[in-house]
């Protein structure tokens, strides 16, 4: 059933929330003018085979992202009471992704073996997933442990999904500004609830502050540290959403990600490749190598975002699912068009 069309949204503090963006933004670029002469010295990503990029550049950018994120996310509860109601789940999430955080830092200057990345992931997701309320539910005909059972391994995969998507230059701000903004919109419409609002916006803000050090060629990457949080941080915000009844939306928004990383490890499978490696073979990374550029891939995937965006509000505002089918249909065919068009590259 879905919930919270125009229910809520009236009583969503928009002043506050728009104080949340501008600081968050504002934090997130003051964050790494302050880090990126320490990450320029301790966390350089030197190219190799598998690189987009063929010069040594400071990775690590994620920490002042998701620093600045959290922050804005706490200041908007404070200037806001009552409106994100039961902290638990905001606790959940700042402590779980403070957790992946420092196991991307450690990856990213280390490096880590499959076996413990995956296992402090399941911890870090298990922990969301357990502080939903018990009522909580996206599928009501599953029996409930079945959910968060697959709940958790849906959550996990969106993680390494987005961790494996930041591949090129504004990849992640291309996805992430559009989902984020469309989360935005669809709490002012009340389909997303006030905590998944509130932190969308707190995560566009965090993403715009970022950008311009990330802008091709770019001076700084995110890294491991920034890319892990902020897949959970992503798939708490679609979570919500889908919980409110509006999966198709929740399904639309990342679908482009979803489609690009599931076919990849699809393909990758059936070769009997070790998927836990690194490697090339992403639609964005093999259209690099068949004569689009890093501007023409990022700019095709945020205007496809965009699109996907106005559809998941299409969907949420109409509660037809006639409608619902032809929102599906049509992010899908656009999704696969933008693969196709990167598989078969430029001529």
């Amino acid at each position: 059933m879905r919930e919270g069309i125009l229910g809520d949204a009236a009583a969503i503090p928009w002043g506050a929330f728009g104080v949340v963006l501008v600081v968050a933004a504002a934090l997130s670029a003051a964050f790494i003018l302050m880090l990126r002469p320490l990450l320029a010295r301790y966390a350089l990503a030197r190219p190799n085979a598998r690189s987009s990029h063929k010069l040594p550049t400071p990775q690590g950018g994620g920490i002042a992202a998701v620093a600045a994120m959290l922050a804005s996310l706490w200041l908007g509860v404070s200037l806001s009471p009552g409106v994100a109601g039961d902290k638990t789940q905001l606790l959940a999430l700042t402590l779980s992704a403070v957790t992946l955080a420092l196991l991307g830092a450690v990856d990213d200057i280390r490096g880590l073996g499959p076996a413990p990345r995956l296992l402090m992931q399941l911890v870090a997701v298990g922990i969301v997933i357990a502080a939903l309320p018990a009522d909580f539910k996206i599928v009501p005909q599953l029996p409930a442990m079945l959910e968060r059972a697959l709940l958790l391994l849906g959550g996990v995969w969106f993680v390494n999904l987005v961790n494996f998507m930041d591949g090129i230059d504004w990849m992640t701000v291309a996805e992430v500004v559009p989902v984020s903004a469309g989360a935005v919109l669809l709490g002012a419409i009340g389909a997303e609830p006030t905590d998944g609002a509130l932190g969308a916006l707190a995560l566009l803000g965090a993403m715009i502050g970022f950008a311009p050090f990330n802008r091709p060629v770019a001076k700084l990457f995110l890294g491991d540290v920034g890319s892990l949080p902020i897949g959970l941080i992503l798939g708490w915000i679609l979570l919500l959403l889908a919980g409110r009844g509006h999966l198709v939306a929740a399904l639309l928004l990342p679908l482009y990600y979803l489609a690009d990383a599931t076919v990849t490890l699809g393909r990758r499978l059936m070769r009997r490749e070790a998927v836990w490696q690194a490697h090339r073979t992403h639609f964005y990374q093999l259209a690099t190598d068949r004569g689009f550029s890093v501007l023409g891939i990022v700019v095709r995937v945020f205007v496809l975002n965009v699109a996907l965006a106005v559809l998941a509000l299409v969907s949420a505002i109409e509660p037809d699912p006639r409608v619902d089918i032809a929102a599906l249909a049509l992010g899908s065919a656009l999704v696969a068009w933008l693969l196709l068009t990167f598989a078969r590259g430029k001529r």
